[in-house]
């Protein structure tokens, strides 16, 4: 049963079955194989090349969608950069902190459909940074939020690590939620 489930499954992605099980036949007995190695790689890489652009548009796709719903939500306020965000405390308004500033925060960053990849609250320890020294959608936000305050900010993948993601945790083209309390401007 799972043998046929395998087979189903790779015809499904266009990968012919017989073929494929031949090739692994010639390679364990030595045998010449019907196409050479460098046109396997080159196919093998062509079709990870196109599943990866298939996720990258997927991401999109779902970043779009998420902040188009979101920002009818009430309270959420979109900027022209496509930022969005909302107040959960509002903080000492006045008190603004400059793209040359250092500043302290906790914060706690998620993807958009909930799965956690950073926390400061977790480590028990606010981070400590250079205003400009983060993505953009925060340099902005940053600079927005007095000190003291806490806002949720929705942050479209242009704004945060774009086309190259960010390690393991965030994929290519990915719109990130995160919850940033400003503590202090230094």
């Amino acid at each position: 049963m799972a043998e046929l489930y395998l087979m189903f499954e790779a015809a499904d992605k266009g990968i012919a079955v017989d073929d494929f099980a031949q090739a692994i036949k010639d390679v364990l007995e030595g045998n010449q194989t019907a196409i050479s190695h460098t046109e396997a790689r080159d196919i093998v890489n062509k079709y990870f090349a196109e599943l990866e652009e298939k996720m990258n548009a997927a991401n999109i796709e779902a970043g779009k969608k998420f902040l188009e719903e979101n920002k009818k939500r009430e309270g959420v306020v979109t900027l022209p950069s496509g930022l969005q965000y909302e107040v959960i405390t509002e903080g000492n308004v006045g008190h603004y902190a400059k793209a040359t500033d250092q500043v302290q925060c906790h914060y706690e960053g998620t993807l958009i459909d909930g799965t956690l990849f950073d926390s400061s609250i977790k480590r028990g320890q606010p981070a400590t940074f250079g205003v400009n020294q983060v993505i953009p959608g925060w340099v902005e936000a940053l600079q927005l939020m007095p000190e003291g305050a806490k806002w949720k900010l929705y942050i479209p993948s242009d704004l945060a690590y774009g086309a190259q993601g960010a390690g393991e945790m965030i994929p290519p083209h990915s719109t990130l939620v995160f919850e940033v309390e400003l503590q202090k401007i230094l």
